[in-house]
């Protein structure tokens, strides 16, 4: 295994690798799992990765699972970075591009964290999987299960869209749905993860699920010739991608692929569910649980972040900032992205085009900053809680 030791990411706890582990025995803090950089250093160099595998495993000198065999992939990863030249010109800006996830296995971002998460849990050994979704994760956690001929059970709210419950279970998983927000799903997927021993995948509840996320600054690195853009937008509910490619540029500055230039990470929230925002601009170290949690973009409905603290830190760290939209500058900013550039993208992609629109008229990104646009999924999957709104 490539991983040498799981740290704490709140205490100074370290862990061996190789055992079943979800949070930090000692202060139930997220777990990072940690390689020997120096050693990947040597063979994960850019004219090593021109003749490799086009998904997110090509950096597999700093992912879990060292053996191909035991890689539950459906080719998740290696998306494209695409120059927006039409939206950048309605912005007012001379270089925004759009990292678009839609494209993955099960339609979403959401591939990347669940090939690693589920990989690892059949290496250490579980039969079953489990986790809380909004909708993108249960159907991404089902398809890798079924992969890997694991058990899967998904916990959704129970104004999931239908979709999202029709392809989870033509995957084969078990779907109980539950009265509230995903934060009641997890309540229950974790009560009967204890009583049955499932293997927990929930957002930074296992050590792996950000590892495969991470890959998506790996790629920006490698897609923007190992240089990294000026500004990053990432819609942010558990906040797991934003947390990973902040964990990613630190690796890859001590293997030396990068500099010490970072970009500043802004993450986008809906205006009925902004604890990150909130935390932010009143200098918390953590975000209080958001009641009344309310919005269409159900991937941004999640009123308490289990990694609010590395979500913030790294805002903080990067000098960016965290920032609200209405449920009409969602769908506004969906139908700009879709008109400009042919990209029909989620909710959550949209939520970004809108804040970036907010932040250039604020003053706050400058015309000729180069700007990533995260647009973690497929607009297809949402049509039917989005339509009342269109």
């Amino acid at each position: 295994m490539p991983v040498i030791r799981l740290d704490c990411t709140k205490c100074d706890r370290t862990f061996a690798p190789g055992a079943v582990l979800n949070l930090c025995t000692s202060c139930s803090a997220p777990l990072f799992a940690r390689y020997d950089l120096e050693r990947a250093a040597k063979t994960l160099r850019p004219e090593a990765l021109a003749t490799r595998e086009r998904s997110m495993w090509r950096y597999h000198e700093v992912m879990p699972v060292e053996d191909p065999a035991q890689r539950l992939s459906l080719g998740e990863g290696y998306t494209p970075l695409l120059h927006a030249p039409r939206l950048s010109e309605w912005l007012g800006l001379k270089r925004v591009m759009v990292k678009d996830e839609g494209g993955n296995p099960t339609g979403s971002f959401k591939a990347r964290g669940l090939s690693a998460a589920v990989s690892m849990a059949k290496v250490l050994g579980a039969k079953a999987v489990c986790l809380p979704s909004a909708g993108n994760a249960g159907s991404a956690l089902a398809a890798y299960a079924a992969r890997g001929g694991l058990e899967a059970h998904v916990f959704v709210p129970k104004d999931i869209a239908s979709l999202f419950l029709m392809e989870t279970r033509a995957y084969g998983a078990h779907v109980e749905t539950v009265d509230g927000l995903i934060t009641d799903a997890g309540r229950v997927c974790a009560s009967l993860a204890r009583e049955h021993g499932w293997y927990e995948c929930a957002t930074l509840k296992e050590p792996y699920r950000v590892e495969g996320k991470k890959t998506m600054g790996y790629e920006l690195a490698e897609q923007l010739d190992w240089t990294l853009p000026d500004v990053i937008l990432y819609p942010t509910g558990g906040g797991t991608g934003l947390i990973g490619m902040w964990k990613a540029f630190e690796e890859m500055e001590t293997m030396g692929l990068i500099g010490s230039k970072r970009p500043r990470m802004v993450a986008v929230q809906a205006e009925g569910c902004a604890p990150i925002v909130k935390a932010h601009a009143e200098g918390q170290p953590d975000a209080p649980m958001w009641p009344g949690a309310t919005t269409h973009a159900h991937g941004l409905r999640v009123p308490k972040a289990l990694g609010d603290f590395l979500i913030l830190k790294a805002v903080k760290d990067s000098r960016g900032t965290a920032i609200s939209v209405t449920e009409e500058e969602i769908v506004q900013g969906t139908k700009e992205l879709a008109a400009s550039e042919g990209l029909f993208a989620a909710p959550e992609g949209g939520a970004c085009v809108a804040a970036l629109r907010k932040l250039q008229s604020a003053g706050q990104v400058a015309p000729d900053e180069s700007v990533v646009v995260f647009n973690t999924g497929t607009g297809f999957k949402y049509v039917e809680n989005m339509a009342p709104l269109w």
